[in-house]
C-alpha cells in the first residue's frame, strides 16, 4: 500500500505501449462497489476471494502490466501463482515515505481508515512484517528513493 505500484504501472504502460490494469479497479468494476464499500458491506474475506478470482482472470491476457493491492500476494497462494504466470517485482519503499503518501488518502483505504495519524508508521511497519514473507517471494526486488524507469526496463528486458 502506497509503494508506487499504480504509479509505476501507468508510467511503464505509457513507455512500453502496453495496457496497465490495477487489480483493485478491476475488482470494483466486477462488484460495482468501491473497495471501501466491499470491505464495509461484505468484509475482507469476500474481498480477498473476489481479488483472487479477478487476479486469476488475467491468465487469459498477454502483454500487460498489473498492479495489485498490497494484500494480494498474501492470500490464496497468489504470490506463487503470479510468479508462475508473470514477472513479479516487490517495490520496497521506506515506511516513512509510504506513511506520508497515505496520510491524505486514508479514508479510501479500508485497512488504515481508522488508524490514528500518529500510529500510521507503526501500523504500516507491523503490516509489512506480516507480509514480508510473501513479498520476499517476488522474482525481483527494488528499494530506495531512487527507483527509476531503467530499473524496471532492465527487469522486463531480461524476460523478452
Amino acid at each position: 500500500m502506497g509503494s508506487g505500484k499504480s504509479y509505476w504501472a501507468d508510467k511503464l504502460s505509457s513507455l512500453l505501449n502496453i495496457p496497465a490494469f490495477h487489480l483493485d479497479d478491476e475488482i470494483e468494476k466486477a462488484e460495482q462497489k468501491t473497495v471501501a464499500e466491499i470491505f464495509s458491506e461484505k468484509g475482507e474475506d469476500h474481498f480477498r476471494q473476489k481479488e483472487n478470482e479477478v487476479l486469476k482472470s488475467f491468465s487469459a491476457k498477454e502483454n500487460f502490466i498489473l498492479s495489485t493491492g498490497g494484500g494480494a500476494p498474501c492470500f490464496y497462494d497468489n504470490m506463487n501463482w503470479m510468479n508462475n504466470n508473470g514477472i513479479t517485482i516487490w517495490i520496497d519503499e521506506p515506511v516513512e515515505i509510504i506513511a506520508e503518501r497515505l496520510q491524505k488518502e486514508k479514508s479510501h483505504r479500508p485497512l488504515i481508515a481508522t488508524v490514528e495519524d500518529n500510529n500510521l508508521e507503526y501500523f504500516l511497519t507491523q503490516m509489512r512484517e506480516k507480509r514480508n514473507s510473501f513479498y520476499s517471494k517476488a522474482k525481483y526486488y527494488l528499494t530506495g528513493n531512487n527507483i527509476t524507469e531503467k530499473d524496471f526496463l532492465k527487469i522486463i528486458s531480461t524476460h523478452e
